[in-house]
C-alpha cells in the first residue's frame, strides 16, 4: 500500500482543487477571433495570415507553389505546430498544412525500410511496423509529430547508439520553390541533405521519407536514484560503455528543497531472460493523462506543488524497476499532458546541448543564476546526443547531455520580456560551457547568440538565397536570424 501513497495523495489534491477552475481554463491555443489567424501551440505569436491549405496529392502543392510564385505570396509549412516561436507560418502568408498528407506508400520489412508522406506522425509508422517486429531508430519521446516537421528540426531522443534524427534518413522528395520535384539523399542532390534536415522548411516542401527502422526490442527498465554530482561519471560508466544499455533519460528536481541536486535516471537494458518480446508487443495507450495534466498544474503555480510532483514522479519511477517493456513502447511516452491551456499563461521549452564532462560545473552555475532570477521552471528531462555534425545547423558538436527545459511565463508583454531576458542569460551560460541551444523555440535568443551556438548559420542562409532567391519559403525563424541584424 505504501508504495501507492504517491497517487492517494494526488487524487485527494485532485479531488480538493477540482474546483479551481485556472488549471482547466477551456481556451485553445491556435483558435482566435478570425479564422485567418494562427499560432503554435505556445499561443504567444498569433498572426494574421492569407490562408491554410491542405492537400492529399502532390499535385496539389506544385499548384500551390505555382500560384504563390505567380502572385508573390509567401509560404509556411506546418505539421502540429510544436515548435515555438514562428517556423511554421509568417504573416500574410499561405500555410501548408501538411496533417493530411499522411499515408504509408512503401514498405520492405527484409530492408527494414519504410516511405512515408510528410503529414505522417511517429504513431502511425509505429502502428503499421509494430507486427512486424520492427521499430524506428531515432524520434522525440512523444510520437505526435509529423515525419516531415522531425527532419525540418532533426530530432533527437531516448537511443543512446543512434543519435540525432538525420542518422536514420536514407532519401527524401523535396518540392522546391520554382516548382520542381527531387529525391535528396547522400548521393543524390546531396547538397540539399544537411541543409533540409534541420533546415526548418526554407528549402521547399518535404513530400516523403524513406527512413531506415531497425529491430523491435524487449528491455528492461531500471531507474535509482543519484545526485548531479554523480550523474556524468555514472553515465560514462554505467550507460555509455554498457553495450546492454540501448536507451537512457533523466530527471533532475526543480524542487526548492532539491533545486537541481536531487536526480533519478531510467536505463533500458537487453534482458537476461527467456521472456518474448510478442508477450509484451502489443502497444500501450496513454492512462493517467488527467493525473499528470493535474500534476503538472500543481507544480506551475506552488512551490509546495513542485516538491508533491518531484516526489511523486520520482517515486512512481523507482516503483517500476525491472519492468519488462518493447522499444516501441518506450517510444510512445504520454504526450497528451502537453496540451496545457490557459487564458493567461502558457508552456514554453527551451533546450540547452552541454558537453558530458561539463555537466557538473554547469549545474552548479545554472543554480547559481537561477537563484538570483524570477523564472517558474517546472521540469528537466535530461536525454544524451551523440556527436553528429551532418547537417549544416547540426547542434551536437560531440558528446552532449540535452537538458530539456519546462518554462511557465504570463502573455503579457512584461512577462514575455523578463523570460527572455533570464533565457538569454541561460544561453550566455550554456555557451560559456562550451554547450549549444536547440532552434525549434521561442526567438528569444540574440542573433550574436545564435551564430555563436551555430558557427555554420552564415553559410545556411547563404544557401538559403541560392537556392529560393525569391524567398518563397519563409517563417518568422527566418525573418528574426537570417534577415535580420545581429542585436
Amino acid at each position: 500500500m505504501a508504495k501507492y501513497s504517491w497517487l492517494i495523495t494526488l487524487l485527494l489534491l485532485y479531488v480538493v482543487f477540482f474546483s479551481y477552475s485556472t488549471f482547466f481554463l477551456a481556451k485553445e491555443a491556435n483558435q482566435f477571433p478570425e479564422d485567418k489567424w494562427i499560432s503554435d501551440v505556445s499561443g504567444l505569436m498569433p498572426v494574421k495570415i492569407k490562408e491554410i491549405k491542405k492537400g492529399k496529392e502532390e499535385e496539389s502543392f506544385v499548384s500551390i507553389i505555382q500560384e504563390a510564385n505567380d502572385q508573390d505570396i509567401p509560404i509556411s509549412i506546418a505539421g502540429k505546430r510544436h515548435s515555438m516561436g514562428g517556423h511554421t507560418y509568417y504573416h500574410d502568408a499561405i500555410i501548408l498544412d501538411m496533417t493530411s498528407y499522411n499515408q504509408i506508400l512503401e514498405f520492405d520489412p527484409a530492408k527494414k525500410r519504410i516511405r512515408v508522406q510528410s503529414g505522417a506522425t511517429w504513431d502511425d509508422i509505429q502502428r503499421f511496423i509494430n507486427p512486424y517486429g520492427l521499430a524506428v531508430k531515432v524520434m522525440q519521446s512523444q510520437n505526435i509529430f509529423t515525419i516531415g516537421g522531425s527532419l525540418s528540426v532533426n530530432a533527437h531522443g531516448r537511443d543512446i547508439r543512434y543519435g540525432s534524427l538525420i542518422d536514420t534518413v536514407h532519401s527524401f522528395r523535396l518540392l522546391t520553390a520554382d516548382g520542381e520535384i527531387l529525391t535528396v539523399s547522400r548521393n543524390e542532390n546531396a547538397e540539399l541533405f544537411p541543409l533540409v534536415i534541420g533546415g526548418y522548411g526554407l528549402f521547399g516542401v518535404i513530400l516523403d521519407v524513406e527512413l531506415i527502422l531497425t529491430q523491435d526490442e524487449l528491455y528492461l527498465m531500471r531507474n535509482h536514484s543519484l545526485q548531479y554530482d554523480g550523474y556524468a561519471e555514472y553515465f560514462i560508466n554505467e550507460v555509455k560503455n554498457n553495450p546492454d544499455v540501448r536507451m537512457h533519460l533523466a530527471r533532475i528536481s526543480t524542487a526548492t528543497d532539491t533545486f537541481l541536486t536531487d536526480m533519478y535516471v531510467t536505463d533500458y537494458t537487453i534482458p537476461y531472460t527467456d521472456a518474448s518480446l510478442v508477450d509484451f508487443q502489443e502497444l500501450k495507450e496513454e492512462r493517467f493523462t488527467w493525473l499528470t495534466k493535474f500534476s503538472l498544474g500543481l507544480s506551475r503555480h506552488f512551490e509546495w506543488g513542485r516538491t508533491l510532483f518531484w516526489n511523486a514522479q520520482k517515486n512512481f519511477f523507482l516503483s517500476q524497476n525491472e519492468t519488462l517493456i518493447t522499444r516501441n513502447n518506450v517510444m510512445r511516452s504520454e504526450s497528451k499532458f502537453l496540451e496545457y491551456e490557459s487564458e493567461s499563461n502558457t508552456d514554453v521549452l527551451q533546450e540547452y546541448f552541454i558537453p558530458v564532462e561539463n555537466f557538473t560545473s554547469y549545474i552548479d552555475d545554472l543554480r547559481e543564476l537561477l537563484s538570483k532570477e524570477e523564472l517558474n521552471l517546472v521540469n528537466i528531462t535530461i536525454r544524451y546526443v551523440s556527436k553528429n555534425e551532418d547537417a549544416v545547423l547540426s547542434y551536437a558538436k560531440e558528446d552532449m547531455f540535452a537538458l530539456v527545459l519546462l518554462i511557465n511565463q504570463g502573455f503579457s508583454n512584461a512577462e514575455v520580456e523578463e523570460t527572455q531576458a533570464v533565457i538569454r542569460k541561460m544561453i550566455d551560460l550554456t555557451l560559456d560551457h562550451d554547450g549549444s541551444y536547440y532552434l525549434p523555440y521561442m526567438p528569444y535568443p540574440t542573433k550574436k547568440q545564435m551564430l555563436r551556438a551555430y558557427p555554420r548559420a552564415e553559410e545556411f542562409f547563404k544557401k538559403k538565397q541560392e537556392y529560393d532567391p525569391s524567398t518563397r519559403f519563409i517563417n518568422f525563424f527566418y525573418e528574426r536570424y537570417g534577415i535580420d541584424e545581429p542585436s
